[in-house]
């Protein structure tokens, strides 16, 4: 598995794993675990921010990365 796999891979599974949080925020009518949540999805989405531009990066050093 190449690099540019593995980051799109994690990249994936930043996205789900952002994406559950905010389910479990809106699933929650406890105050605290929906602030928790919430802030813990904002984090992962400031993550997933950093980690897509690192896959632009990549796919424009490596064209072959392209599509995958």
């Amino acid at each position: 598995m190449t690099i540019g796999t593995q980051v799109k891979t994690c990249l994936a599974s930043l996205k789900s794993a952002q994406a559950s949080l905010e389910t479990f925020a809106l699933g929650t009518q406890n105050q605290d675990a929906k602030m928790m949540f919430e802030n813990a999805a904002q984090s992962t989405q400031q993550i997933v921010d950093q980690v897509s531009a690192r896959v632009q990066q990549i796919e424009n050093e490596e064209p072959q990365f392209k599509g995958l």
